[in-house]
């Protein structure tokens, strides 16, 4: 048997273990609702409040994880009251348009008609590397193609191109509209689950489903993924068989 002090031991590592547990999930429960009550974005969409609110929810929560001898509450009130300012600032944000310059700031042009504004790009310390690199992102090579060029609060480039410089469309061609190839292909069928939503959107119903399957001699549970085409036609991929 193992001595008494070794059996503490071990019961105090376990213990610290489930306890560390405990609040690493509890933790991650409320930063995830947090994320979801201030609204789907990606980082590079954050408003720079939003940016602010996260890198403070993020530090804030690796304290509370790891300082197990502090109370837990200690950390989730900061959490709760940043996300509570957040969804209030957002709120007076929408009301007055004055208080979203002041904490988003505002939209600035920085190309207008091909020429670049170097007074706009000194304040916004945009250099010239920078400006191009965006300018590639948006699939463009040269600032005289460009109609004009905004960088939106969050740090993005949003580019008007000229007339000339823009991509042919069936609406510049004179095409007549066909609007029944305009709907794109949807899954139907994701590993052998059907997409309920997607098949109502498509038209189709489960009967159609099994007769496409069928006609591949499968069953729909060992169809990997059903695409249905707009034309009627249908892409089915098989699962692959485990070896």
């Amino acid at each position: 048997m193992l001595p008494k002090a070794v059996n503490n031991t071990l019961c105090s590592e376990v213990i610290f273990l489930l306890v560390t547990f405990l609040r690493t999930f509890i933790l991650y429960l409320v930063v995830v609702f947090g994320m979801r009550l201030m609204g789907k974005r990606q980082i590079g969409e954050l408003q720079p409040s939003e940016l602010v609110i996260t890198i403070l929810i993020s530090n804030i929560a690796t304290l509370t994880i790891e300082e197990t001898d502090s109370p837990m509450f200690a950390g989730l009130l900061p959490i709760l009251a940043l996300m509570c300012f957040e969804v209030l600032t957002s709120f007076f944000c929408l009301k007055s348009a004055r208080l979203r310059r002041i904490v988003s700031g505002r939209p600035m042009i920085i190309i207008h008609n091909g020429k670049i504004d170097q007074k706009e790009m000194r304040e916004l310390r945009f250099s010239a590397d920078d400006l191009m690199t965006q300018l590639r992102q948006n699939g463009i090579f040269r600032v005289e193609e460009v109609e004009f060029a905004v960088v939106e609060t969050n740090g993005k480039l949003s580019v008007y191109q000229k007339y000339q410089s823009r991509t042919v469309t069936p609406q510049a061609l004179s095409l007549p509209d066909r609007p029944e190839d305009n709907a794109p292909p949807l899954a139907v069928v994701c590993e052998g689950t059907i997409m309920n939503e997607a098949l109502r959107r498509s038209g189709r119903d489960l009967n159609w489903v099994k007769k496409q399957a069928a006609a591949r001699k499968l069953p729909v549970e060992e169809v990997y993924l059903m695409v249905a085409c707009p034309d009627g036609s249908c892409d089915i991929i098989a699962k692959e068989r485990d070896r």
